[in-house]
């Protein structure tokens, strides 16, 4: 049984041991399925977006998260993404923190991601060109990082 005082000591640690927390908003589909060889295909699929993301993220730091990707229908161009994306869409949220404060920027994101392939004809609703995350196009970005502050 938790008491008030173990869940704020849990809390307070938590926030001590993670340093910079990033939030990751895109329109490609990145749920975590859980999925593994053999399993259905479109799932399967999604969890490989989803590692991708962790594996670029992971080239640099290791990655931490609460929770899954979340997705929400958002005006993709009101949140960061591509100017030419103004209907709304389904975009996916993923928080995830690092250790170790300035062993990551919001710079360095943009430039590993941008040109990743990645797996499309899930459950997005944008259209894209081409099977990869763009992040230096302000024009047709589906992917948009931010530094959260805690």
């Amino acid at each position: 049984m938790h008491t008030k005082g173990s869940l704020f000591k849990w809390a307070f640690f938590y926030d001590c041991k993670y340093s910079m927390r990033f939030s990751l908003y895109t329109l490609v589909d990145i749920t975590e399925t859980g999925a593994r060889k053999g399993d259905e295909t479109k799932s399967l699929r999604q969890q490989q977006n989803f590692l991708t993301v962790l594996q670029t993220i992971g080239l640099r730091v290791n990655p931490t998260y609460v929770k899954p990707p979340v997705c929400k229908d958002e005006i993709p161009s009101k949140i960061g993404l591509g100017s030419s994306f103004k209907q709304k869409e389904k975009v996916w949220e993923f928080i995830f923190d690092i250790e170790y404060e300035n062993a990551l920027d919001v710079e360095t994101l943009v430039n590993d991601f941008n040109l990743i392939p990645v797996i499309t004809d899930l459950d997005e609703t944008a259209d894209f060109e081409n099977s990869v995350f763009i992040s230096k196009n302000p024009k047709i970005n589906n992917i948009y990082f931010e530094l959260d502050d805690k």
